[in-house]
């Protein structure tokens, strides 16, 4: 059974809600303002609508055109455009780890060390100028896929204040209050706008509500209170208004006059736009990489006074003790971090990009990995966004063909504009059958549908004596004019009991979210050619046919897919309850309790955050709330992604970690998504995920390697200068051996990840990274210090004429234990045996092991203050390795087995 939350709680007092929840809060509470100002001019007679805009049926003079234009200003609304390409290159220097290196660079410019300033400048600029490329190209393809033509509406302008009106289209930033436009189907609804005229007139509200089927709208000639048969009352909102047809929403069917009530940002729709100007709100990756980064930088500020003070009061020159604390500074700091990020999320956006997908923002993909949680709307993405015929049932719910037969033959003799009801009757019958009963049968007349009646008729010649009347409209109206009900082939009379029979069999297709019409006929002598609607009368009930926006097939494999990954899908949809339960349920989803939008307003964030958390499904919620829903989920330490394509998702979409649009999207939607799709499919997002994972995979693997082996050598620096009369590494090779292990990092990007690891969301943890360095930093220095008493016992480099070997002896050593560690922390099997790395990765980390081994013996060994090492150290060097290997193998299952993590 189908439950839903309708009961409204007080709000508890609640903590001093965020900048951005005030921000928000504000534009929702002007949006409501707005829609109940729009549903007052619903209501109100139109004759005082026009009094009140100072205007009149015929439209406005061109002369007042253009003073409101220069008055209310252009008919767009608030969104944000690209940055100029010269911010975007300054925003890439926003990162933690850039702003350390660029004042390392500075002092050692200052201290004139060339080698550390080409050094610092290279790995800055190719970080900055690398990310910078990315996104500029990036933007640059989601800005091309914005329409590019004009789009214009039909409007009433009068040449002078006693001249005939002219029709003539305009582009739409030119239309102002008091406007007259004309509406047809296929138009754009140009501005919140009421109607004046209308026939047979049908709006898609989908990228407002998120409802999939077209509303019925009425024209509003007659004053209120004569039409309220009609449906013109009061309405609670402005999309519920008959009378109103709003900014964004589309003409499906039928032809309208309408008034512009007003343009721009005081649209409802451009109320909802403001929410998505500004500063967007930081994301899982961000608060991810500042925590991981203020980590390393506190560690870098603790060790680096050390290093200083141990280093001046042993040798006596506190100059040369005071390069050496900056390089290892340099030393403790990830330079390479900002590019082997950049490096895997361009990587990750051009593996994307041949699944058709584009990346707006590189951090999105991190975000994929991270997210647990994905919201999307119901419409397109867990439907195929087509309203197809469900279901032809006889009166009492079984199926029957002689409906479908029936209905057909409504739909395809009825000469006004077909509505997408009639397309999917007419999609759902055979060709051949299609033409067998339009050659049966022939038209003589047709009774058209209005709003009153709610129902429509044809009479046709199937004998030359007999014409048949076949009527299809709305359940309760098709009723009221039958007397018999058609059973197993026999009419019976439409006695009470019958009636409520029916009934409860047309209220339980509508329960199950679908929509339902009602079909009924009469056989009458062929006496004449002219009917009316007193003909529609002793109608037979043939049956219902019933309509639903139909599931995707890939649907509820993606589903699956995504659970089976460790997301948990949400919906949130502007639909009903029933429609969003039928389609959930069909895909899938454990629909369970489901809440309705009025429900949010009156909760606290703290009941929001414990409700949203248990709550799978969301219905009939406005843009606001499901911004708001998102807010609650990060709020509770979820990764929030979230997939939509209309108006009424763009704050949403904001709002996620990780927004997600199509190409077909609104352009506001796709400007406020991070990633934008070519294919509007949940089997794209799960693949995107997984890419996420990947490239997260990849990043902490640096991040874990680079912080271990650098916290090892600065405590191995440490032990060594307290007993060394001399420095134990220059800084010339402190920074020579940090570039050449950051090199051989580079293809990490490349690198593949166990599978195991991808079956999990992946987020940052800044207190695991603490601990893992901790625990595994030490290991190199316990090999560091051994091969110090190698070089000072057993090679006699122990006065300050020997420090060369001594130096390059343990250059070789840390450079091959560091370069090594990428094997070993890459996996949490054993490396080379259960898990070997990329073919890049293990080119690359030899090549830099070798050049480590050559250096001391090339030409440039004099530069470096380096020396030859002696056949003999080799074997000692190879036993060190293989040793080192073993127990950083040994400590990484007892961790593993302690922690159950390592990446």
């Amino acid at each position: 059974m189908l439950e839903t939350t309708r009961e409204i709680r007080r709000p508890a007092s609640s903590g001093r809600p965020a900048r951005h929840e005030r921000r928000m809060n504000a534009i929702s509470e002007a949006t409501a303002r707005i829609g109940a100002d729009l549903a007052a001019a619903a209501s109100t007679p139109y004759q005082e609508v026009l009094r009140t805009l100072d205007s009149r049926r015929d439209g406005l003079t061109r002369r007042e055109a253009a003073r409101r234009l220069e008055r209310y200003g252009p008919n767009v609304v608030d969104h944000d455009r690209p940055p100029h390409w010269a911010i975007q290159l300054a925003s890439t220097f926003k990162n933690p780890f850039i702003l350390v290196l660029v004042c390392l660079d500075v002092v050692f410019l200052l201290t004139d060390d060339v080698t550390g300033v080409l050094t610092l400048t290279t790995m800055v600029l190719v970080s900055v100028l690398l990310r910078f490329w990315q996104e500029f190209r990036s933007t640059k393809a989601a800005e091309a896929l914005k329409a590019m033509v004009t789009t214009t509406a039909t409007v009433l302008r009068r040449p002078g204040a006693d001249a005939r009106p002219v029709e003539h289209e305009t582009p739409i930033e030119r239309l102002v209050p008091g406007d007259v436009v004309r509406l047809s189907a296929g138009d754009m609804v140009p501005a919140d706008c009421r109607l004046l005229t209308a026939k047979d007139l049908s709006v898609s509200q989908a990228v407002l509500s998120g409802e999939s089927l077209p509303v019925e709208k009425y024209d509003t000639l007659a004053d209120v209170a004569e039409k309220s048969a009609a449906g013109s009352a009061p309405a609670a909102g402005p999309l519920e208004a008959a009378g109103l047809c709003l900014m964004g929403t589309s003409v499906v069917c039928g032809t309208a006059t309408a008034v512009v009530l007003t343009t721009g940002a005081r649209t409802y729709f451009g109320s909802m736009a403001k929410g998505l100007v500004g500063a967007r709100p930081e994301t899982g990756f961000d608060r991810g990489v500042r925590s991981v980064s203020w980590v390393l930088i506190r560690f870098m500020l603790v060790m680096v006074p050390i290093v200083l003070v141990v280093n001046g009061l042993t040798k006596g020159d506190w100059f040369e003790a005071f390069l050496f604390a900056i390089s290892v500074a340099v030393g403790l700091t990830p330079e390479m971090l900002p590019v082997i990020v950049t490096a895997n999320l361009a990587r990750g956006a051009v593996a994307m990009s041949k699944r058709k997908v584009i990346v707006k923002r590189l951090n999105a993909i991190q975000n994929f990995g991270a997210m647990d949680v994905l919201c999307t709307d119901k419409t397109g993405t867990l439907t195929v966004d087509r309203i197809a015929l469900e279901r032809h049932l006889n009166p009492l719910g079984a199926p029957d063909d002689e409906v479908l037969e029936y209905a057909y033959l409504n739909s395809s003799f009825q000469t006004g504009l077909k509505n997408v009801l009639d397309r999917a009757i007419a999609d759902h019958v055979q060709e051949a059958d299609r033409l067998l009963a339009d050659a049966r049968f022939t038209k003589v007349d047709e009774i058209p549908f209005d709003f009153a009646r709610r129902r429509m008729s044809v009479v046709l010649r199937r004998e030359p004596d007999r014409h048949v009347i076949i009527t299809k409209g709305a359940v309760e109206e098709v009723l009221a004019v039958c007397s018999a009900v058609r059973r197993d082939g026999v009419d019976e009379p439409l006695t009470a009991p019958l009636r409520q029979e029916v009934l409860a069999t047309a209220e339980e297709q509508n329960r199950e979210g679908l929509r339902v019409l009602a079909v009924a006929a009469r056989t009458v002598p062929a006496e004449r050619d002219v009917y009316g609607v007193a003909d529609e009368d002793e109608l037979t009930l043939i049956g219902f046919v019933a309509f639903l926006d139909p599931p995707k097939a890939s649907a509820a494999a993606a589903i699956d897919a995504l659970a089976g990954n460790g997301v948990t899908v949400k919906v949130l949809t502007g639909d009903n309850d029933l429609v969003a339960a039928k389609v959930c349920r069909d895909v899938g989803l454990d629909v369970g309790r489901i809440v309705l939008g009025d429900v949010l307003d009156g909760l606290d964030d703290d009941e929001l955050r414990e409700l949203a958390e248990r709550t799978t499904v969301f219905a009939k919620v406005n843009p606001m709330q499901k911004a708001r829903v998102i807010r609650a989920l990060r709020a509770g330490g979820r990764t929030v992604g979230f997939m939509g394509d209309g108006i009424n998702d763009a704050a949403a979409l904001r709002d996620a970690d990780v927004g997600v649009s199509v190409d077909t999207a609104v352009d506001i939607a796709k400007e406020a998504a991070d990633i934008i799709l070519l294919e509007k499919d949940l089997t794209v997002l799960e693949q995107g995920v997984i890419e996420g994972r990947r490239t997260f995979g990849n990043i902490m693997k640096y991040i874990k390697m680079t912080a271990s082996s650098n916290f090892g050598n600065v405590f191995s620096v440490l032990v060594a200068s307290a007993f060394l009369p001399f420095l134990p590494m220059l800084a010339v090779h402190l920074l020579v051996q940090n570039l050449c292990y950051d090199l051989s990092q580079l293809s990490i990007p490349w690198d593949r990840m166990d599978r195991e690891y991808l079956r999990r969301p992946r987020k940052w943890a800044a207190g695991d990274l603490s601990r893992f360095m901790l625990c595994v930093g030490p290991i190199s220095s316990i090999f560091d210090i051994t091969t110090f008493c190698v070089m000072w016992w057993v090679f006699s480099a122990d006065t300050v004429a020997e420090q060369a070997l001594f130096q390059s002896g343990w250059f070789i050593e840390g450079l091959l234990s560091q370069t090594l560690i990428v094997h070993m922390i890459r996996t949490r099997k054993i490396p080379f045996v259960q898990s070997r790395a990329a073919t890049p990765v293990l080119l690359l980390t030899g090549l830099i092991m070798a050049i480590g081994v050559y250096l001391p013996f090339s030409p440039l060994a004099a530069t470096l203050d380096m020396r030859p090492l002696p056949l003999a150290y080799f074997p000692i060097l190879v036993a060190t390795l293989l040793a080192y290997c073993t127990l950083t193998q040994f400590i990484k299952t007892r961790y593993i087995r302690r922690f159950g993590t390592w990446l």
